[in-house]
């Protein structure tokens, strides 16, 4: 048994077939677009959180940075001031034995 499609039959099998290839395309394009659109959320949130965490990186090493320079300052300070006494002590023990010395050495020139 042959069946003949008419011209008519076949435009319409093919008319249908196109729509419903567009439809298809139609639906890609736009789970496409969702999927970008999700994407581009959740990178938009990832970079606001890189953000404020290098921020409060910063501000955390700038505090330390200003301890520590703090600390060295007072470190420096105290070294010097020790510094300062250590060699006042040597220069009175120098300058003492330098006048027990004069004194021997008179003793003897008379």
């Amino acid at each position: 048994m042959k069946t003949k499609l008419s011209l008519m039959t076949m435009t319409m099998i093919a008319a249908a077939l196109l729509a419903l290839t567009t439809l298809s395309y139609g639906q890609v394009g736009t789970d496409t677009k969702k999927a970008a659109d999700d994407t581009g959320k959740a990178t938009d949130t990832a970079a606001k959180k890189t953000a404020h965490a290098t921020k409060k990186a910063a501000v955390k090493t700038a505090d330390a940075t200003k301890t520590a320079a703090k600390d060295t300052g007072k470190a420096t300070e105290t070294g010097a001031k020790d510094t300062g006494k250590g060699v006042a002590k040597g220069t009175k023990a120098v300058g003492h034995g330098v006048k027990k010395g004069a004194e021997k050495t008179a003793d003897v020139a008379k």
